[in-house]
């Protein structure tokens, strides 16, 4: 019988590109997370108000109004005074990609047996972290079934 030898650690700059990574997709979905629900707020009630998306976010209106300075200063929102926040085409075709990605991984969640309502707050977490070749892999997985 062989003993499992544990594996050296990963030289330093390799294990801090990963956390560098990590750190880096965490960001990448809070904004989208705020993006899709701005969008969600405008197919619903015609724009999103910064008090709005706090409350769907689950946080304090000044942190939402942080994250929508951000999205403006990336390109994907506007506001208009005394109305709410829209999104500009880029933020619009970005919450559709962040869409269409949910919907494909609590598809596969669900395919494996994931119960629906597991699989939605699953795909939350897991949408985010998916590169494009394995969302095109759960993709041809769905297609072939």
């Amino acid at each position: 019988m062989t003993e499992d030898i544990p594996q050296a650690p990963s030289p330093a700059r390799e294990q801090a590109d990963r956390f560098l990574r990590a750190r880096e997709v965490q960001s990448v979905a809070l904004l989208e997370d705020y993006v899709e629900m701005i969008g969600d707020l405008m197919a619903e009630m015609g724009e999103a108000r910064v008090a709005d998306i706090a409350e769907r976010m689950g946080v304090a209106q000044p942190t939402a109004t942080k994250a929508v300075a951000r999205l403006k200063r990336e390109g994907l929102a506007i506001s208009r005074p005394y109305r709410g926040v829209f999104l500009t085409e880029a933020g619009g075709t970005l919450a559709e990609k962040v869409r269409a990605r949910h919907r494909t991984v609590v598809a596969l969640l669900v395919a494996v047996g994931v119960p629906e309502e597991t699989a939605e707050l699953d795909a939350e977490g897991i949408e985010h972290h998916v590169s494009d070749s394995t969302l095109r892999a759960f993709e041809r997985y769905l297609s072939q079934r």
